[in-house]
């Protein structure tokens, strides 16, 4: 059974019929299939499916992120690799569901996975925790992932969580410490690294995974700090103000590329990813074997100062640094007063200094 969004109305309607047309004998007075009505309607499908996803706002670009038949990172993790070796616990506490990790092959290269999963299921849903990572979950990623780094292995991560799990037992354990300790270990891989948000990337749940040397996102997901329900409750005291929150948040994946803080969209087909899972995943194996070809050739400290040099350049071209190529010359613009000041104090300081020494001078030749 499909499932469609609230503004998909009009396409429910027409796959419906043209299910009927399908089945005709199902219908009385009917005894063969009529091709071209169904031809007719499968166009007007494709004309509206255009024209709705071509004016998607921010908050149904949201819905389309968070559809039930989306993508999930399972799917391409059995679909896009081979020989996949999943691993599991993080040495500590115990095994995470929400979080599928492990070595595998892509075009005979070795490659580490790690893929936020959701479940594609009510019951797969609760085991996996719906993608919330746990405490654990990022302890064991950040195990796989030094070790990855040890052996020169790339990291691909496909990103799709509401964020990390704010459960009691979760805090109890060190959620915030784990998330932190997960960004610090994926900034300082000398391995290429790469994450791809698939779904939704949320707060810290997503970062932790996503402080990559390329962040790429689909054409249909979202990326932001909070949800836009969240956004809304917290400014103004709204939960139903979502599409004031989603299009405040800059949540859209054409919004974040123009702002530089992803690097990459990888195009859906017309009504999103799950309505054609062959193309989506064709898309996204071009899109890796162009990134891991890209990064091939270079050394561990290229990488590295690669990743430190993207993050740093975010949010610096409206005049905190002169060349983005040199990130060296960061450095904080002031304000005429502020430079006058701060002269003003030096030079008083430094005339303090020449008093104070001449007086000094003056005390021993006197005397002595």
């Amino acid at each position: 059974m499909k499932n469609y969004l609230n503004f998909e109305t009009d396409i429910k309607k027409l796959e419906s019929e043209i299910e009927k047309l399908k089945d005709p004998y199902n219908q009385d007075g009917l005894s063969e299939v009529d091709t071209k009505k169904i031809s007719e309607s499968q166009q007007e499908i494709d004309k509206k499916l255009k024209e709705i996803y071509s004016n998607l706002d921010p908050w149904q670009t949201t819905l389309v992120a968070r559809h039930e038949d989306r993508p999930k990172a399972k799917f391409f993790i059995d679909n896009l690799f081979e020989d996949f070796i999943p691993l599991s616990g993080d040495r500590f506490y115990g095994e995470d569901k929400s979080v599928i990790a492990g070595f595998a092959k892509f075009n005979e290269k070795s490659v580490l996975v790690i893929g936020q999963e959701k479940g594609d299921s009510l019951e797969s849903r609760i085991e996996r925790n719906f993608g919330m990572m746990r405490p654990e979950g990022y302890r064991k990623t950040i195990r796989l992932m030094k070790l990855a780094n040890k052996f020169n292995i790339p990291i691909i991560s496909f990103v799709d969580t509401p964020g990390a799990y704010p459960g009691v037992g979760a805090e109890e354990r060190g959620q915030a410490e784990a998330i932190a300790k997960s960004i610090e270990c994926c900034m300082s891989l000398s391995v290429p690294t790469f994450a791809i948000i698939i779904g939704e990337g949320g707060s810290g749940g997503a970062i932790a995974l996503a402080s990559s040397n390329k962040v790429i996102m689909l054409e249909n997901a979202i990326y932001s700090v909070i949800s836009p329900e969240g956004c809304a409750t917290i400014l103004w005291r709204d939960p139903k103000r979502t599409l004031d929150a989603a299009k405040a948040m800059k949540i859209s994946s054409k919004d974040l590329l123009e702002l530089k803080v992803i690097d990459e969209i990888i195009s859906e087909p017309v009504g999103g990813a799950h309505r054609d899972r062959d193309l989506i995943l064709d898309n996204v194996r071009k899109s890796i074997e162009s990134n891991l070809n890209k990064f091939f050739n270079m050394s561990r400290d290229e990488v590295l100062n690669h990743r430190k040099n993207k993050f740093l350049a975010i949010g610096r071209s409206k005049g905190f640094v002169s060349q983005l190529d040199n990130l060296n010359s960061l450095s904080i613009k002031k304000n005429k007063i502020n430079v006058f000041i701060e002269n003003f104090f030096k030079s008083k300081i430094n005339l303090g200094i020449s008093v104070g020494t001449i007086i000094f001078l003056g005390y021993l030749i006197f005397f002595l």
